[in-house]
């Protein structure tokens, strides 16, 4: 018999309070995922009071917003969203790289956790795909995972 459950509704959390951090660089899309993951809070408890956005210009930036809205001590997640579309130059792998090892090292220093919402796609088709397309709502899916990192995190706290 198995210990694993199979997926089910989201975790209820209480008094939690989460940060979204937002590039402006393609914001047709990054603001569509940050939209989706507000109201799955929304939908899932939380309010105005418990979920706070910031904006930055791009990318790499980022990892810099999330790391302020951890030394503020006043949330339980963060997330952060952004979108690098491919382009000629080797520039999409020099920003795919930077916030993706700043995210790696914020979850591995910090207690609480970073949820991974950057598109890194070859072109805008793929991004819009993942922006409620029939690739789903990376943005959701980001709100989705926060809930459950914090509920995760709360119970290990509790061992």
């Amino acid at each position: 018999m198995s210990t694993f459950a199979p997926k089910s509704a989201l975790p209820k959390v209480k008094d939690a309070r989460i940060a979204i951090a937002v590039a402006e660089w393609n914001q047709h899309i990054t603001f569509a995922l940050a939209e989706g993951a507000v109201k799955t809070l929304y939908d899932n408890g939380f309010d105005e009071d418990s979920v706070k956005v910031v904006t930055v210009p791009g990318a790499v930036e980022l990892t810099f917003a999330a790391s302020k809205l951890i030394e503020t001590g006043n949330f339980d997640a963060v997330i952060v969203i952004g979108c690098v579309i491919k382009g000629d130059t080797p520039h999409f792998d020099y920003v795919c790289q930077s916030v993706t090892q700043g995210v790696t090292s914020l979850n591995a220093d910090c207690d609480i956790p970073v949820i991974f919402g950057v598109l890194t796609v070859n072109n805008e088709q793929q991004a819009l795909d993942r922006t409620g397309g029939n690739a789903g709502h990376k943005g959701i899916e980001a709100a989705e995972t926060a809930i459950k990192m914090i509920a995760v995190n709360r119970a290990i706290d509790d061992l």
